[in-house]
This record gives structure tokens, sequence and C-alpha cells, in this order.
């Protein structure tokens, strides 16, 4: 009996991988004969667990969705995996899972053997969490549920939403992508009435219902991270310059990422650099350190702060007094 039951075990657990296996396939990773894989797939179906079976040269086993969830068989890695997860989702920045996550963290860490439990309690020991207050903005479960499945069935999204200059508006928008940044949450769609793609923090939305008409899927301009990166980047820059960069576009590409700026090719040495920061002493230093040299016009204070660093560096370089 102790033998059936180990090998049912672990004939789930080949069934709760993503494909579909053969009985031939089974029956050399359990070492049985495929009527003894036949025979505990029946005693599976017995039980429960919905294995469903398709004939012919192709067909094969697998394991379906059921009315209930069944136990699910984590390697070493797996069960880490999660209970870090379950963990970081219990004081995380969406709101509704708190609780939910933490009484299947205590589940899981009562059932984790001795050596994944070390591992997991150390991870809880050792890492020191963010504040609640210090978290940021968070977003509701069920909002984050809904703006996905609009995404999965595309349907038009009707929502009110609030600017980062505190503006109100409303907005129809065909969603695509949700993106975690952070601890942020962020949505990129087609702005419908302004026909071009927008980001918006889904914690400054408010979906009305119904959702709209389902609508045929555009092709993305770029990667939604990189989108919600410019997007939101240059939503917080307070000052923003054009430099000249006098490297060829894909090379000054190569060094810096979509949150830095926009790159425009001017000629095959030149490139257009559309970048800011928050305090034109950071926009300065990051300029110093695209590894090229570079041209600026603008912003004035800009200009005046690098000739001061220019001055500052060149003074640097000289021996003092007492060298030789």
């Amino acid at each position: 009996m102790l033998e059936t039951s180990a090998r049912l075990l672990r004939l789930l657990s080949l069934l709760q991988t993503p494909r579909e296996w053969t009985g031939a396939e089974l029956a050399e990773r359990l070492a049985v004969s495929t009527r003894t894989v036949r025979n505990d797939v029946e005693r599976l179906r017995n039980l429960g667990y919905p294995v469903h079976g398709t004939r012919g040269a192709v067909g094969g086993y697998r394991l379906g969705a059921g009315a209930a969830l069944p136990p699910l068989l984590l390697d070493d890695e797996e069960a880490v995996a999660v209970a870090i997860g379950l963990r970081t989702a219990a004081g995380g920045t969406i709101t509704g899972v708190e609780e939910t996550s933490l009484r299947a963290l205590v589940k899981l860490e009562q059932v984790l053997p001795a050596r994944l439990r070390r591992r997991v309690d150390a991870l809880k020991q050792y890492a020191v969490a963010v504040p609640r207050d210090d978290l940021g903005p968070r977003v509701d479960a069920d909002t984050l549920s809904a703006l996905a499945a609009a995404c999965r069935d595309h349907e038009r999204l009707r929502f009110g939403y609030r600017s980062h200059d505190g503006s109100e508006s409303r907005r129809e928008v065909e969603p695509y992508r949700l993106v975690n940044w952070g601890r942020r949450w962020y949505l990129v769609g087609f702005d419908v009435e302004r026909s071009d793609w927008r980001t918006f923090r889904v914690d400054r939305l408010h979906p009305r219902t119904p959702t709209g008409p389902r609508f045929t899927p555009r092709d993305l301009p770029e990667d939604a991270v990189d989108q919600v990166r410019r997007g939101v980047s240059s939503a917080g820059w307070r000052y923003r310059a054009q430099v000249v960069v006098h490297a060829p576009a894909e090379q000054l590409a190569e060094r810096i990422n979509p949150a830095i700026g926009t790159i425009t090719s001017v000629d095959d040495t030149r490139c257009l650099l559309d970048t800011g920061a928050d305090s034109i002493e950071a926009l300065a230093v990051h300029l110093g350190l695209l590894g090229a040299d570079f041209t600026v016009t603008k912003p004035a204070e800009l200009v005046e702060l690098v000739r001061a660093l220019a001055g500052r560096y060149h003074r640097a370089t000289k021996p003092g007094p007492q060298e030789t």
C-alpha cells in the first residue's frame, strides 16, 4: 500500500507539469507497466482529480482544472520561492491579499522539511522590511484582477483618472499590459480619445463598470516595461534638457536604458538625447557619465553648472603648491 501511495503522489506530481504525458512516458518514469499507469490514473480520478486522457498516436494524459485545488507537489526550490513570494505579498502593496497570503504561508511553513524551513527562517530573520507607511501607494487586488482580465479579454476600460498634477479626467482605454515597477503598478494602454499610447498609475484610476466592447489588439510600439520607464521618468523630471551627444545613437543606446531619456539619431557620429532629472546637479552628473563628449545649450542653469564643474575638474588635476 505504501508503494502504491508513493507512486500515486509521484504520478500526480508529473501530471502537474504543463504538458501531456503518454502512457509509455509515465510508465518509464514510474518504472511500472502501462497497465499500472492506467490503473493509477483511474485511482486519481476516483479521488476527485480531473485527469484527462486522449487516444491516438499523439494522445496522452494531463491534469485539468477541477472543482477543488489538488495538493501541489513542489520541489525544494519551488517551495522556497513560494514561501518568499507569500511573505512578500503578506506585507506588500496590494490590498486585500495580506491575510490570505499569511494563512497560506503558515500552512506551507508547517509542512516544510527542516532543511527548507532553515532557509526561509534565515530570510525572515535577516531581511528587513520597509515600514508599511513607506511602501508608497497601494492598489486593490480586485482592481488588479479586473484590469488583468480586461487585458486578457481585449475589452475596453472606462475609468476616472487623477494625473500627477491632481487634475481629474475620464478615460476610455484599450488595456494591454500591467507592469510592476518598484513599489507601483502601471497600466499600459491605448487612449482612444487621444489616439495615443499612455501609461497610467493603477492607484490613481477608478474603474467604471461595465467594461466596454471588445477591441482588435494593436501591436505594442515597444516593450511594455520600457514604455513605463519612459512615461514614469519624464513625468517625474523637474528639469529637462536636450543634449547633442557626439556618438552614434546605437552606441549611446548600449550605455543607457529608456529610463534615462529618448535618443534620436542626428547623423553617423551624433545623436540627440532628451533627458532630465529632479535636480540640475543630478542632470549634470548623469551627462558626465555618458562616456562621450556632448554639447548642452539649455537650460541656462545647466550650462552654467557644467561650465563650473569643468573648471573645478580642471583645477583638481593641477599640481598643488607643494607638489612636484
